[in-house]
């Protein structure tokens, strides 16, 4: 090779290698290094199937742009001037054609961002475009897991595997001797869970005639179908299993829960109606009927008074405007409205207090606690005075309470009685310590003076006088109680 002695001298003078500094921020052979990690974390799913490319080989065998090629060309390149790493090329390396190993992808292809013509995807685009197909190597499953979705279990194995709450196809259990084995294999495990399943599965795949024949015989799997049919709310078909085995009464109870779902009046009225004759028990029939009757009052009462509200003529609809519809209320709740609206009504009205009490053999006990309430809460001192009032065969009055003065006492106080008539209640406790407390409680003074009067209890009184007011007329009264020569004082 020809050189000119400008040349000679400029390559015996230059120098492949560089000195070590610490503050060179840019190591190329570091960079190269990364890189190389880079693309051996690649090289799982990389694979290069372009036979057409050629490659370039050195001396040694390695291909030119290689990794370790790039890193020995790149250390003893450094410093040199363009002119010599021409003349080394020259001199060190030769071309020569040789297959390249099968690969789709391309090294510069990645680091450029594109891919050759007819291959796939530049990494970048594989990472950022969601619906292509990431290319990453497919880890191997455990042998077990592939049964997870085949059907070779035995009975007990899928019993077990229901249990733990696995996937497990039932559709291979096809003839009637497998879905009953396998029926039998739940029951004997003793997990509800479990049954249901197998239940569903038998639900479905069976006749009604043909699965009601087999629970009949397993009572277990029976209980658990009948609650899960009360569960999902399918009546049809848990009317049909009551019918089937000949279960009468409850099959009346099902079909008379069905009305729960019925919102209009009417209907539901006239659904009532079909339920009469049902075969309940005797006490469970009579509610019916009543229920029955109660609902066709409601509806005759609630169609009368929305329209006495509106037309605005009585005055009680006036002060006290109804807050919401008596329908599809309880008896009591309907007995209160009653009292309310319509306790000065005859007998002969639907409406009436009394014929509600008849009609439905309401108590003494009920009937008093909740036409008190309602006239209490209107302030009918006169009503309530009436309710307790009664007359014997001879003509003489007398007050009688079925649930006893101390409640009445209670509830006329939660109505703000006046304190004249809370006294008058007070004082017809049969109780003596039960009448000094309401009295003391609810600052009825008079009722505990004449009490510890009645006791003779002296110091009693004196307690009590310091707890009414200085000058008032109860210190008077307890001061001329004390100071009687006439009473003979326990203490």
């Amino acid at each position: 090779m020809n050189r000119t002695k400008g040349d000679e001298e400029e390559y015996w003078n230059s120098s492949k290698f560089k000195a070590f500094t610490f503050d060179d921020e840019d190591d190329e052979l570091s960079q190269l290094k990364e890189s190389k990690r880079a693309v051996n974390s690649l090289r799982d799913f990389v694979d290069d199937d372009d036979d057409d490319d050629l490659e370039r080989v050195s001396w040694t065998g390695e291909p030119v742009g290689s990794i370790s090629w790039s890193i020995k060309e790149t250390a003893g390149s450094s410093g040199s001037t363009s002119e010599g790493r021409e003349q080394m090329k020259g001199r060190n390396s030769f071309y020569t054609q040789l297959p390249k190993p099968p690969s789709t992808y391309s090294l510069s292809s990645f680091f450029r961002g594109r891919t050759r013509p007819g291959s796939f995807q530049s990494l970048s685009d594989a990472l950022s475009d969601t619906p292509a197909k990431t290319y990453s190597p497919e880890l191997g499953r455990p042998k077990g897991e592939y049964r997870d979705y085949s059907n070779d279990w035995s009975l007990s194995d899928t019993v077990r595997r229901l249990r733990q709450g696995k996937v497990c196809s039932l559709e291979r259990f096809r003839s009637l001797q497998d879905k009953l084995q396998l029926l039998e294999e739940a029951i004997n495990m003793h997990d509800g869970n479990v049954i249901t399943a197998v239940l569903i599965f038998l639900k479905r795949t069976l006749s009604k005639e043909i699965l009601f024949r087999e629970l009949e015989v397993r009572q277990v799997a029976l209980r658990h179908l009948i609650h899960f049919l009360k569960e999902i709310g399918d009546q049809k078909l848990l009317l049909d299993l009551f019918r089937f085995l000949d279960r009468t009464e409850e099959l009346a109870l099902s079909h008379y829960r069905e009305h729960l779902n019925i919102q209009d009046p009417e209907k539901r009225k006239e659904f009532l109606k079909t339920c009469i004759g049902l075969p309940f028990s005797a006490e469970d029939s009579a509610h019916v009927q009543d229920q029955y009757t109660l609902l066709e009052r409601q509806i005759i009462i609630e169609a009368n008074d929305r329209h006495l509200e509106s037309s605005g003529q009585t005055e009680i609809f006036r002060k006290h405007p109804r807050k919401a519809s008596i329908l599809n209320m309880p008896l009591v709740t309907t007995l209160f409205y009653a009292c309310f609206y319509h306790y000065t009504e005859s007998e002969g009205t639907f409406s009436s207090p009394v014929n509600l009490k008849k009609t439905f053999k309401i108590p003494d006990r009920q009937y008093v606690l909740t036409a008190l309430a309602a006239r209490a809460k209107l302030r009918a001192w006169n009503d309530v005075d009436a309710l307790f009032t009664t007359k014997n065969w001879l003509g003489y009055t007398k007050k009688r309470a079925p649930i006893g003065f101390h409640r009445v006492v209670e509830i006329l106080h939660k109505n703000s009685a006046p304190v004249q008539i809370l006294q008058e209640y007070v004082n017809l406790v049969e109780d003596v310590d039960t009448k000094l407390n309401l009295a003391t409680k609810f600052k009825c003074h008079d009722v505990v003076i004449d009490t510890c009067r009645d006791l003779k209890d002296r110091q009693q009184l004196l307690a009590y006088r310091s707890k009414v007011d200085k000058g008032s007329a109860e210190e008077e009264k307890i001061d001329v109680i004390l100071s009687s020569s006439q009473i003979r004082w326990k203490n």
